[in-house]
Parts: C-alpha cells; structure tokens; sequence
C-alpha cells in the first residue's frame, strides 16, 4: 500500500490534510501483468518512454480506478469500489495527483513501480516474469 498525503483549501476554504491509500493485491497484479501483452510493467515503460499523453492519462486513470481505496477501521480491509472512488475523483487530492503525474518528470512511473513493488513479493514477480517468457514463447 502506498500513501500520499495533499494539503489543500476545500470549498469552504478551509485547509485540510487528507491521506489517500493506493494498493493491488498480488491477485490483482498478476491479473495485469499476465492479462496485458508483454506485461503491465513492459507496457507502462513503453508508454511513458514515448510520451504519448493519452494512453498515459488512459492508464493512470485504469490504475487509479483499480488500487485506490479506504482502510477499514480495524485494519483488516482495503476497501475499494466505484462509489468511493467516484467520490475520491471529486476531490482536490485527486486534481493534486493528477496535476503532479501531468506536471512532475518521473512521477507516473515512480507511483506506477512503488503500486507494484509495494504488493507484490519478489518471488511472485520471478513467477510472472518466468510465466510471461512461456506465454511468449514462439511456436517452433
């Protein structure tokens, strides 16, 4: 899980702290990574490398959607589901991290990787890795 926090004015112009939590299960990188040619990872890199602005937004947009979510109360739970996430994209911190993976060099990628390493153990990332190679494999 990751955490950034934003400090900004709400509408009532009060100035407000907020933590907002970011996290993919293992199941759920495995999912992309395996369910995208080539892998996530490799696709992220390829897109960031030749700046295309669109499928940037596109894939921030899926990630956000996918790993942003609330702890619960007792700590057993990372909640997340379309309400919460509808209602997180109305909200400064929201503007405040998309301005920051539009405007900071290196920001989409950093978030991207930490998402990722964050959930995920080395040796099921090994696991993907050596399964992507075979899925990949030509037929000889």
């Amino acid at each position: 899980m990751i955490k950034r926090t934003y400090t900004y004015n709400d509408f009532d112009d009060n100035e407000r702290t907020e933590d907002c939590y970011f996290h993919l299960f293992d199941a759920e990188i495995v999912k992309l990574e395996l369910g995208t040619t080539g892998g996530l990872s490799e696709k992220i890199k390829r897109i960031i490398s030749s700046r295309d602005i669109p499928e940037i937004i596109k894939v921030f947009d899926e990630i956000i959607d996918l790993s942003y979510g609330v702890k619960s109360p007792d700590g057993r739970q990372f909640i997340k589901n379309v309400a919460q996430t509808e209602a997180f994209k109305q909200t400064e911190c929201y503007n405040k991290l998309y301005m920051d993976f539009i405007t900071k060099e290196g920001f989409a990628a950093e978030f991207f990787n930490e998402l990722i390493s964050q959930g995920m153990s080395k040796e099921v990332m090994d696991q993907i890795n050596k399964e992507n190679n075979v899925v990949q494999m030509p037929n000889t």
